[in-house]
C-alpha cells in the first residue's frame, strides 16, 4: 500500500508545496522484502482489527496480488448495504455521488484534491507519508465520518499521530458496487459538514473534500473479480 496508494498521493502533495521531489517520494515508498512479509503476516493474525472493527470481515495480506476470497453473495451484499444505510439514518438517506469530472492524461489535480492532500498528507508543511506506521489497528482508529464501508474486506492500514500528523489510509474490498460505496461517503462527510468532489483519474474514482483541518480522500475502482477496491485517506 505504500508504494501503491502513498505513490498516487505524490503528484498532489507536490502541488500542495510539500517540497520534496516525485523520485525522492517514490524512493522513500520503497519496502524491502522482509517488511512488506511482516505487514502480511501482522495483517492476517492482528487480533485487534478483527475485534473492534465491524467491517472487517477476514483480514488477508495478499494486496493487490491476488484477490481474496470474498463472500459476492446476494445475502452477504444485502447484508453490507443495511449496515450502510443504517450508518446515515436509512436507505433514504443514501445520496448519490455527483457526476464526476474527468480529468485528463496529464491534467492536474483539481485546487479541492490538493487542499485535501496538503491537509491530509502534509500539514503544516509535515510529510506525514514518510511517517506512517503499518498496523491493521489503524482501520479502526479512522474518524468517526469515514470508517471502512460495512463488512468491508481490509486489506492495509497504516497511520500516525505524530507531531501534527493526524493520518490515516486503509485499503479494502467490499462486494458492493462502486456507485453504492461512493454514495456512502458521499453522504458520511456531507452530513458530516466537508466539502465534497468528484473526479475521475487515470481508471480511479475519486472524492475528495475538507473540513477546517481535516481531509479525506477515497479512491475506488471495480475490479474485474467483481469487488470494489477502496484506498482511503483521512486526517482528523
Amino acid at each position: 500500500m505504500k508504494r501503491r496508494l502513498l505513490a498516487s498521493l505524490v503528484p498532489v502533495v507536490l502541488l500542495a508545496s510539500c517540497g520534496d521531489t516525485a523520485e525522492d517520494e517514490a524512493a522513500g515508498d520503497a519496502m524491502d522484502p522482509a517488511s512488506e512479509q511482516a505487514l502480511n503476516d501482522e495483517l492476517m493474525t492482528d487480533p485487534d482489527l478483527a475485534g473492534r472493527n465491524e467491517a472487517n470481515a477476514a483480514l488477508s495480506g495478499t494486496g493487490n496480488a491476488a484477490i481474496p476470497n470474498i463472500d459476492k453473495s446476494p445475502r452477504a451484499v444485502e447484508a453490507a448495504r443495511s449496515r450502510a444505510a443504517e450508518l446515515v439514518g436509512g436507505r433514504g438517506e443514501l445520496v448519490s455521488a455527483p457526476t464526476a469530472t474527468a480529468l485528463g492524461e496529464g491534467a492536474a489535480p483539481s485546487q479541492a484534491m490538493v487542499a485535501a492532500a496538503r491537509a491530509a498528507v502534509a500539514p503544516g508543511g509535515e510529510n506525514c507519508g514518510d511517517k506512517v506506521e503499518y498496523s491493521s489497528a489503524w482501520a479502526a482508529k479512522l474518524p468517526a465520518a469515514f470508517p471502512v464501508y460495512p463488512r468491508g474486506n481490509t486489506q492495509e492500514a497504516a497511520g500516525t499521530d505524530e507531531g501534527e500528523c493526524a493520518l490515516r489510509v486503509v485499503s479494502f474490498l467490499t462486494p458492493v458496487p462502486l456507485d453504492e460505496v461512493l454514495a456512502f461517503y458521499y453522504t458520511r462527510a456531507r452530513g458530516a459538514g466537508f466539502s465534497v468532489e468528484h473526479v475521475t483519474s487515470a481508471g480511479d474514482n475519486i472524492l475528495s473534500g475538507t473540513k477546517g483541518d481535516a481531509a479525506y480522500v477515497v479512491y475506488g475502482r471495480r475490479l474485474p473479480e467483481g469487488v470494489t477496491e477502496i484506498d482511503l485517506v483521512t486526517t482528523d
